[in-house]
């Protein structure tokens, strides 16, 4: 895949056998539940006021993050994102997450 986008770096390559090559990592392979290791955390900066539980730590395709992410939040009946590797869910819902990671095999820090 040669995605023009990936090259906007890239200005002018006289080398009639250029081949562009981007550093794209490969994802790891999502370790079960009881090896996971993850942190549940409370932040408030940044947020006007608001507070947010943060769930950090997931090793594993994004995929899977996603999903987790997707069910934490439908579970929690509240809204929240994934973004940078990180589960973020509205609110203060520390012990909540907790019990339910807990509770589908995940070892919490």
């Amino acid at each position: 895949m040669n995605d023009w986008k990936n090259r906007l770096g890239m200005v002018y390559s006289t080398n009639p056998d250029f081949k562009f090559q981007t550093r794209e990592e490969e994802e790891a392979d999502t370790l079960p539940n009881d090896k996971q290791r993850l942190r549940v955390s409370l932040d408030k900066k940044n947020r006007k006021g608001k507070s947010v539980t943060i769930i950090s730590g997931f090793v594993g395709k994004n995929e899977d993050l996603n999903a987790l992410g997707k069910n934490l939040k439908v579970k929690c009946g509240v809204g929240g994102a994934v973004k940078d590797g990180e589960i973020i869910i509205q609110g203060d819902l520390r012990q909540k997450v907790a019990d339910m990671l807990t509770k589908d095999g995940y070892q919490i820090n």
